[in-house]
């Protein structure tokens, strides 16, 4: 019996053997053929002559990649023109914009190693696989040795995983429903912000006569300072150790000074309480701004706040005429609160997190879930309880993470950058190409005449409405009776 018992266990063993060496070719076969499919594509985007060819191309990870042989900001010179910003910003067609289809499918699978969610999640799905493989291997080991009670025992069923999956996966949903609300809030704010600072930037331009040039200029710049203000007030971008050796003794350094502490990565000193943060005068958004002012604002521990208030004080001084009344300033003031309010917004979502409580328990209840999760599926599963679980973990793991991850869409979800220059281009007049599209030529008239509208009105708008009305007039219009018969 013992011999028997032995030579059952070698078939077992061979037939287990046969099948992880066909599942691991399979797979093989899986990678070659998905080798031969080329989801990546060089795209390539014609700027105008005055700019740099700007290629975006695929790194060896899943994230694509801007090459461009234009200069850094930082390289700029201390007094930097619109001009040369505008040179230098340009606008790239984003790859992370593309929205992924069915047909993508070989693309995601392929980048799934360079994945930013497995890579954080990388920890817990890897001790509970090992922890699966575990408990399947000694589940086997006592079916092998004969201690088939112990084998039994180790067996919890189906049953109370089911019952709790539902409780597990009504507190991964509500986690990241409230943390996508908090995403798309935060996309709003800043869609507000920029849909404001075009509406002041067109009031200016149309009143430019009664604002001033130099007036107007100052707005704009204040304007365009304003987002990347708020990016650095919840989001602070400090240089590091090696670029503040190299700006110590340069003009051009500037010294923040920041309420609370920043990443051990950035310089960070500590002066009466306060924490320093050095930045470049030559890179945005300093550049846009004198020094007189960049020594008020950096002792400001809320620049974008600093901003607003200097916006409406350049507003108030604006002098009432026929054309520029009481209604007039009141409305560009409404639109400064509304950027006030914006920065209480960004404030809001960043520095209110989900309740402590609710996150332990959800995170806890998903560990002790995925933990002994193996115990009901060894008996079913055998040896392929531990990728099966393991692959679960994924799932539930990367779903937390996700919720996470949106939870504060100003730490990385959200591209702030992107808006800013965005922002930037609409308020300076940022598309300054040969061609002379840019926004400011909508507030010009010149070269223009009245009889130019008329032409296109003739060739296509009011003959055809001529027509039109001669058509009604030719209808014979009969009483109610004639048609009645």
């Amino acid at each position: 019996a013992d011999r028997n018992q032995t030579t059952n266990n070698i078939f077992e063993m061979a037939r287990i053997a046969a099948m992880i060496l066909t599942i691991q070719f399979s797979c093989v076969l899986l990678l070659l053929a998905a080798s031969t499919v080329q989801p990546f594509q060089s795209v390539k985007i014609k700027p105008s002559p005055s700019r740099h060819e700007v290629t975006l191309s695929y790194s060896s990870n899943s994230d694509p990649i801007a090459v461009s042989s234009s200069p850094t900001l930082s390289s700029a010179a201390s007094s930097v023109s619109t001009e040369d910003l505008d040179n230098q910003i340009d606008t790239y067609a984003d790859p992370n914009d593309k929205r992924y289809s069915a047909s993508d499918w070989a693309h995601n699978m392929l980048s799934l190693p360079y994945s930013t969610i497995l890579r954080e999640i990388r920890g817990p799905v890897g001790w509970i696989t090992a922890w699966s493989t575990f408990v399947s291997l000694a589940y086997k080991m006592c079916q092998w040795n004969g201690m088939q009670s112990l084998a039994h025992k180790m067996c919890l069923g189906p049953t109370p995983h089911s019952l709790i999956a539902s409780s597990i996966g009504l507190l991964l949903v509500f986690r990241t429903n409230s943390a996508y609300q908090r995403f798309t809030e935060g996309r709003k704010t800043w869609e507000q912000i920029l849909n404001t600072c075009r509406d002041i930037t067109r009031m200016t331009s149309v009143y430019e006569h009664n604002v001033g040039l130099k007036r107007k200029q100052r707005i704009q710049r204040l304007l365009a300072a304003f987002p990347y203000m708020l990016q650095h007030h919840i989001q602070p971008r400090c240089l590091d150790h090696s670029q503040c050796k190299e700006l110590e003794r340069s003009p051009h350094a500037l010294v923040l000074n920041e309420p609370r502490s920043i990443s051990i990565s950035h310089i960070v000193k500590k002066r009466g309480g306060a924490r320093e943060c050095w930045v470049d005068k030559r890179a945005l958004p300093w550049c846009l701004l004198p020094d007189p002012v960049l020594s008020k604002l950096g002792e400001s521990h809320n620049r974008p706040l600093w901003v607003t208030d200097r916006l409406s004080l350049e507003i108030t001084e604006i002098k009432y005429d026929d054309n520029f009344t009481s209604r007039e300033r009141l409305e560009l003031l409404k639109h400064t609160n509304t950027l006030s309010k914006c920065i209480g917004h960004c404030e809001r979502i960043h520095q209110t997190a989900v309740p402590l409580n609710y996150a332990r328990h959800a995170l806890r209840s998903l560990t002790l879930w995925s933990f002994t999760l193996p115990f009901g599926l060894v008996d079913k599963l055998g040896l392929l309880t531990g990728p099966s679980v393991g692959i679960v973990a994924w799932l539930m793991y990367g779903v937390y993470e996700i919720g996470h991850r949106i939870e504060d869409p100003f730490q990385g979800s959200l591209r702030l950058t992107d808006l800013c220059n965005g922002i930037y281009r609409d308020v300076m007049f940022g598309d300054r190409n040969q061609a002379g599209m840019r926004r400011q030529s909508a507030f010009r008239k010149d070269f223009e005449k009245e009889s130019d509208w008329d032409r296109v009105g003739a060739a296509f708008g009011v003959s055809r409405a001529e027509k039109e009305i001669q058509g009604v007039r030719n209808l014979k219009f009969y009483p109610m009776k004639h048609i009645n018969n």
